[in-house]
């Protein structure tokens, strides 16, 4: 069971650090900072390049906390705020990857709480510095915590649509 942790917390969280990586650097097919604020203007969001900076920086840092299993809960926990994020912006397009939908941020919320739910496993850092077992109802804080952060972030940083002038 342990490998299977450790796999599944390497994947995920090497992943969504990479995906943090494109936003703020050249790095992975990034474009750089300046196509991350981009991406994030074209979405609807204002900010700028602070916008690109904290999505980016806590992409990175919740997905390298999940690959090494360290504070496992606070690392799901942004995990889970960041990919809440993504999934609201493509929520319009429907499920599926292959029309821009929220098939892949779901996932990648469901494989952080799954962690949060079973913990980082034995070959992590949380087990090495006796950090574990997490009680299970951290499980709920988690997803509470991450999915309220991320719609929250939505809330205020996302612009209102532009009236339609005739």
């Amino acid at each position: 069971m342990d490998t299977g942790i450790l796999i599944l917390r390497l994947l995920v969280g090497l992943l969504v650090a990479g995906h943090g990586v494109q936003k703020v650097s050249f790095h992975l097919g990034g474009r750089g900072l300046d196509g991350g604020t981009e991406e994030f203007r074209s979405d609807g969001f204002r900010g700028g390049v602070l916008t690109a900076l904290a999505a980016g920086g806590g992409q990175i840092g919740s997905g390298l906390l999940l690959a090494a299993g360290l504070l496992t809960p606070l690392a799901a926990t942004g995990t889970v705020g960041v990919m809440t994020v993504a999934a609201t912006v493509k929520w319009g397009n429907g499920l599926w990857v292959q029309n821009d939908g929220y098939e892949y941020p779901l996932v990648l919320i469901g494989a952080a709480v799954a962690l949060a739910a079973t913990g980082p496993g034995e070959w992590s850092v949380d087990a090495a510095i006796g950090l574990t077992p997490f009680p299970l109802w951290w499980t709920a804080v988690v997803l509470a915590a991450g999915a309220g952060s991320g719609l929250l972030a939505r809330l205020v940083l996302h612009r209102a649509p532009e009236p339609v002038r005739r």
